[in-house]
């Protein structure tokens, strides 16, 4: 792997450091000091503006837009696709002082410093700015998002002039002017609305103000140009502020409103402007005297268009508004701070002897929460999570195989919401496989919504990991929760649409013998309409079976062969020919080597040696022409061997390592996902060294820019994978056989580590050192484990292991 860590950041266990700014990371630290809290997502963009290249990044989880595509005729192939839309900056501030204005690309700065401070998710960032006529004030502005109240987000500015009084001028507001980073266009519109500067309009309505915007919004909404998509109204009362926006194809709603604290001498004016609105006040300041600014925001969305959710919508707003009063600073980062206390007593990772790597799982778990914990069901992680516009947001089908093992063991609330975002995406599915002659349920390969959008017609047409890898999801997640309930309520259905699909996808081959899957493309992209992708027919041959155990477990329950049909609209007959098509399914594997065939005839493709590509050549996809991509058996990441790792009981250790060392050569791991799935199977396998060679950025592969691409967004499903890698990987643990497993061991470099995962309603601690591993139940009841191939009972006492050589 020709990649090389860009080392910028200070380490530190807990923090996140940069000291000194360089222009050259603006962007990339623009994604590392991202904050979330799944329900919105802000890049750590400079808020009082910067003139050089910035992506000023605001997000909405399920907030999106669409845009038409260019028609190609061809049946299955989408005519538009969705995108997650840069939204309103309520971060928005101007600073000018003495006739400068504050702008890190131009002025003169020094002692600069910003942190990320993971225990509590405040961000941090201060320097000293020197003006022109040798005047300095030290300013710190200071971030954060709610863990606790997810609409709500918090900013505090503090000034010190160092050498001089004198008046400082200060605009703080909300904006929805920022263009979209993509395409470069701005995607807003504004309704003229009005500005109250007294408290006497306290007595209008907040309601019907959004009620004309909603109304102007409608008569707008056909004589307005494509490119322009949202409605907005805005007020102002008293140091308060109000903007409402409605996206104009899909009918979404952001109230964004805020309430800000000055010095009682500060003296205040409306600027009001198209899309934008904020408060300019100037500030009398002394030397040596601390002034200090907060400001408190409250961000509503409404996603559906319709208009019971819109009056909904209207009561939240009218209520959040008339409660502005109590929006208090501290108070709201207190609760914020203790959820992250919380947490981190439940998901941190503790490593002794590698500094870097302590920071960066730390970082990863912070991310993985910040992007997801659970805040409400139908919304999905994108690749990017909320830090950039990279993939337009868009989910993709490793949200189920390498986000849901996180969620499952120290969030299942989130967990299940993950799956739920699924189940009420159904019908959408549905739709997608009529549109590819399918019948049942074909999960989109990219979506926001649910639809698919993918244009590619090759990947969004040829796989089919999205539909098998929501299957494997549902199969995870009941088979370590015992979440019986929601297996029947929702897993089922989604599981007889998918078998549905899956059974008139598939066909048999000439002679009638062999069932499995023609011209598709499985997890490596590099190989496109293969036939009996590997991955592919066993990951449709395992759903197949498990709808059928499912539906005659059913059965021994009791439910009637009626009932069953009353209830799922299945039949007997169906049921059956899923159990067949399983059965029959073909599966490309050589019992005299041991090997699994990528796909009928990957053995036959002719061979590059990928160690001897010219680092200059990479990414490939840019530098190669595209068929030429496909005419070898390059992998692009793995394939038969992610298949292993899901189901790894299934496997021999010899059929592991025969196809380990056939596959691993073969990879060129042009995906982020790709080293973790090497690095895990690696420590399965006692190839220790070469287990951490792969690990070496996992959990730094944007923290030190492995990949050049940090400045887009962070690698959120990456990130994901990284977890795994220490937890699945190192600590050797696996959830897929019959009892939980764990083979621990520990790398040369380290001292020890410790991890915590729930399971069951347990909390189990694993503590690994260089001699030992020590296991105990820290909350719960006992756990019947296996360790090295052994069973144990796991309780509240310590279970002390020698680790094998």
């Amino acid at each position: 792997m020709a990649k090389i860590a860009d080392l910028y950041y200070k380490a530190d266990p807990f923090q996140i450091i940069e000291e000194g700014f360089d222009p050259n990371y603006a962007k990339v630290s623009e994604s590392i000091f991202s904050l979330g809290n799944e329900y919105m997502g802000v890049r750590g963009y400079f808020e009082e503006g910067y003139s050089s290249d910035s992506l000023v990044g605001s997000y909405f989880n399920g907030i999106y837009e669409r845009a038409e595509v260019s028609s190609q005729n061809y049946k299955g192939i989408i005519d538009y696709t969705e995108f997650m839309v840069n939204s309103v900056d309520y971060f928005y501030t101007k600073v000018s002082l003495d006739g400068e204005q504050l702008d890190l690309a131009k002025v003169k700065i020094n002692q600069f410093r910003r942190y990320l401070d993971l225990k509590t998710g405040v961000l941090k960032r201060s320097f000293i700015w020197e003006l022109q006529n040798g005047k300095q004030i030290e300013i710190m502005f200071e971030r954060f998002l709610s863990m606790s109240d997810a609409c709500m987000a918090g900013q505090r500015i503090r000034f010190l002039p160092l050498n001089f009084d004198g008046k400082l001028n200060v605009s703080l507001g909300l904006d929805f002017t920022r263009p979209h980073y993509m395409t470069g266009k701005n995607y807003f519109t504004c309704v003229e609305g009005s500005a109250e500067e007294d408290s006497a309009a306290e007595k209008n309505s907040l309601t019907e103000e959004i009620s004309k915007a909603e109304e102007n919004s409608m008569v707008e909404e056909n004589s307005q140009a494509e490119e322009k998509s949202l409605a907005l109204e805005d007020s102002a009362k008293d140091d308060s502020l109000f903007l409402i926006g409605t996206t104009k194809n899909t009918g979404q709603k952001i109230a964004s409103m805020c309430k800000i604290d000055v010095p009682n001498s500060a003296t205040g004016n409306i600027e009001k402007e198209e899309n934008k609105i904020a408060i300019a006040y100037q500030i009398e300041l002394k030397k040596q005297r601390e002034t200090v600014i907060t400001k408190v925001i409250c961000n509503l969305v409404c996603k559906k268009k319709d208009e019971s959710e819109y009056k909904k919508f209207n009561v939240r707003c009218e209520e959040k508004w008339n409660n502005r009063a109590n929006f208090h600073y501290d108070q709201l980062l207190a609760e914020s701070i203790m959820w992250w206390k919380e947490k981190w007593k439940e998901s941190d990772i503790v490593i002794e002897g590698d500094e870097l790597n302590q920071q960066g799982i730390r970082y990863c778990i912070f991310q993985m929460h910040q992007t997801y914990h659970g805040t409400e069901a139908g919304t999905n992680i994108g690749a990017k999570g909320l830090t950039g516009e990279a993939y337009s947001g868009n989910a993709f089908w490793d949200t189920e195989t390498y986000c849901l093992p996180f969620y499952i063991f120290n969030n299942l609330k989130a967990a299940k919401n993950l799956l739920m975002f699924r189940y009420e995406t159904l019908e959408e599915a549905k739709l997608r496989a009529k549109e590819l002659d399918c019948k049942g349920a074909f999960y989109p390969i990219a979506t926001i919504s649910g639809r698919e959008c993918c244009s590619l017609w090759q990947h969004s047409s040829l796989q089919l990991q999205a539909s098998t890898g929501v299957a494997y999801g549902i199969w995870s997640y009941v088979k370590l929760t015992n979440d019986v309930e929601f297996l029947h309520q929702y897993g089922i259905p989604m599981l007889i649409e998918i078998s549905r699909m899956l059974v008139t996808r598939g066909d048999y081959n000439a002679d009638g013998t062999k069932y499995g899957y023609y011209g598709v493309m499985g997890p490596d992209e590099f190989q496109m309409m293969v036939n009996h992708n590997c991955y592919t027919n066993v990951l449709g041959k395992l759903t197949l079976k498990f709808t059928y155990d499912v539906m005659k477990q059913l059965k021994e329950e009791g439910l009637s062969e009626q009932e069953i049909v009353n209830r799922y609209q299945v039949s007997s007959e169906e049921i059956e020919d899923f159990k067949k098509k399983a059965d029959d399914m073909w599966i490309p594997y050589h019992a005299d080597t041991l090997l699994f065939e990528q796909h009928q005839g990957y053995f036959d493709l002719p061979h590059v040696d990928v160690d001897a590509i010219p680092i200059e050549e990479f990414p490939l996809y840019h530098h190669w022409t595209y068929d030429r991509i496909y005419r070898n058996d390059m992998i692009k990441q793995p394939d038969v061997l992610m298949m292993m790792l899901l189901f790894n009981s299934n496997f021999t250790i010899d059929q592991l390592k025969a196809n380990y060392e056939f596959y691993e050569p073969r990879c060129i791991h042009e995906s982020s996902l790709s080293p973790s799935v090497h690095s895990i199977l690696a420590s399965q396998l006692k190839k220790h060294k070469e287990a951490y060679q792969f690990f070496g950025f996992a959990t730094r592969m944007d923290l030190d820019n492995y990949n050049r691409n940090t400045d887009e967004g962070l690698h959120t499903t990456s990130i994901a994978a990284a977890w795994m890698n220490i937890v699945y990987g190192f600590g050797g643990m696996r959830a897929d056989g019959e009892l939980l497993s764990f083979t621990p061991s520990i790398p040369e470099t380290w001292t020890s580590y410790s991890f915590r995962i729930g399971y069951r309603g347990n909390v189990i601690l694993v503590e690994v050192s260089k001699k030992e591993a020590t296991f105990q139940v820290l909350e719960g009841s006992d756990v019947l484990v296996k360790i090295y191939e052994n069973e144990y009972t796991l309780d509240q006492s310590k279970l002390k292991l020698e680790i094998p050589c």
